[in-house]
């Protein structure tokens, strides 16, 4: 407690830690307060009904945005339209040759991509707004949560304020990550999902509560969420070490390499991103049904996520986009090729193609069993919801907001570190280092 308590005093001391750590506090509390502003003609009291029924893939978007879908909020949509841009334009930087170009041209390169990114928001966001618009005066047609004389600007009302909430969403989270503390978009992704863990806590320990005997059950639930919370930070900071020598080299009357040094290659290098992936796919259809979560059939099975049709074409998505991905992001020849420019080699390995096909054939190895790792911390949740675990606190047992939530903290405890042993102060930890995900995502997740 005495270490704890002298860290906190370090960090606060640090007026450039400090400021950051204030500013993203503020950006944080501005975001939390807008989730509660409801929609222009929505009557509140009467969406609190229907606020309750969405179950599902509608539940973990949901849980995204921190309970601002349900209750008609002008955040709803929350930051997902970016991410949903961001992705495709990430994409585009690898299939296309003429953002592969824009790509490498440095920092001009990067402000266009942006750009296109942020134009590209805007598309998406429109189109979710209309999608929302039509699942709203569905949900509130019984309970005429819409006001009558408002009726007739609805649609076009609730477009344009979706729309520039989203973008407001968005440009906070460019200046927490120029101003704040972490990466903005990350962090409002994890604040919207943290902001239903307590409520959802309480759920779950009352129902498990109301019955003799039950309260046990409840114990054995956190004790296994906390086992998963260590199996996803151990998936996340996994590596396999590849021992890399270099040459030594004289120059004047001093000498450089000569080192051994290691490779780190990553069990999953795809980070969260296959788990997004498969989501925003196996949602598409749900998208032409307009939010229809009442259907039947294939439709009612790939919107819910404890079933078992789901989970096993859920399982096999979320594979497929994992090697997928990992190899749009991992380029073997390429690292290969800064090793023989470096005068670095693999042990027992030529330099070269060799080299290349030596990592390649270990990526492969490590990416399975990281991938099939992957597709079961993301059915997690449906499994809890099968064994008793209420839908809302299911979500937190895996899935994707249970590794954006490891995987946030970790980078963020791991920007403070950096910042205290930047100024000769210990770390958060007695002995070694916070590992923060450092892999490749849309919006850098």
């Amino acid at each position: 407690m005495k270490k704890l308590i002298q860290t906190l005093k370090n960090i606060w001391s640090i007026e450039e830690l400090r400021g950051k750590i204030l500013f993203t506090l503020m950006m944080i509390a501005i975001y939390r307060v807008g989730a509660h502003i409801v929609l222009p003609g929505i009557d509140p009291n009467q969406m609190e009904a229907g606020a309750e029924s969405s179950t599902g893939i509608l539940g973990l978007i949901d849980a995204f945005s921190g309970g601002a879908f349900n209750q008609a909020s002008i955040f709803a949509l929350g930051i997902m339209p970016y991410i949903s841009a961001s992705i495709f334009m990430q994409l585009m930087t690898v299939l296309v040759p003429r953002f592969q170009k824009m790509q490498k041209e440095g920092e001009s390169g990067r402000k266009k991509i942006n750009q296109y990114t942020r134009y590209l928001t805007v598309i998406v966001t429109i189109l979710q707004a209309s999608a929302y618009v039509t699942y709203l005066q569905g949900m509130t047609q019984q309970t005429g949560g819409i006001m009558p004389g408002y009726a007739s600007y609805f649609w076009l009302s609730t477009v344009v304020v979706l729309t520039a909430g989203t973008l407001f969403v968005m440009w906070m989270g460019e200046k927490i990550t120029d101003k704040g503390l972490g990466n903005g978009t990350s962090l409002i992704i994890m604040i919207g999902i943290v902001a239903r863990l307590p409520q959802n806590f309480l759920q779950e320990l009352s129902a498990k509560s109301v019955r003799n005997g039950q309260i046990l059950v409840f114990i054995v639930e956190i004790a296994i969420l906390i086992a998963i919370i260590m199996g996803c930070i151990l998936l996340i900071q996994g590596v396999r070490k590849v021992p890399v020598n270099y040459a030594k080299q004289i120059v004047g009357n001093r000498q450089f390499g000569g080192a051994r040094q290691f490779l780190p290659l990553k069990v999953n290098s795809a980070g969260v991103m296959p788990i997004i992936f498969a989501q925003a796919i196996i949602f598409i259809p749900t998208i032409f049904a307009n939010y229809n979560t009442q259907a039947s059939g294939f439709l009612r099975a790939i919107t819910d996520h404890s079933n078992i049709w789901y989970m096993l074409i859920y399982s096999i998505v979320v594979i497929g986009f994992t090697f997928l991905y990992t190899a749009l992001i991992f380029n073997p020849k390429q690292i290969a090729d800064n090793l023989k420019q470096n005068n670095g080699f693999i042990p027992g390995v030529k330099p070269g193609q060799p080299t290349a096909d030596y990592i390649g054939a270990i990526m492969d190895k490590i990416t399975f069993p990281g991938a099939l790792m992957l597709a079961f911390v993301g059915i997690l949740p449906g499994i809890a919801q099968r064994l008793g675990v209420t839908q809302q606190f299911s979500t937190f047992f895996g899935g994707t907001s249970l590794l954006i939530m490891v995987g946030v903290i970790l980078d963020t405890l791991q920007q403070i570190e950096t910042q205290l042993l930047m100024r000769q102060y210990d770390g958060l930890m007695k002995s070694g280092r916070i590992q923060g995900r450092q892999t490749t995502s849309a919006v850098q997740m």
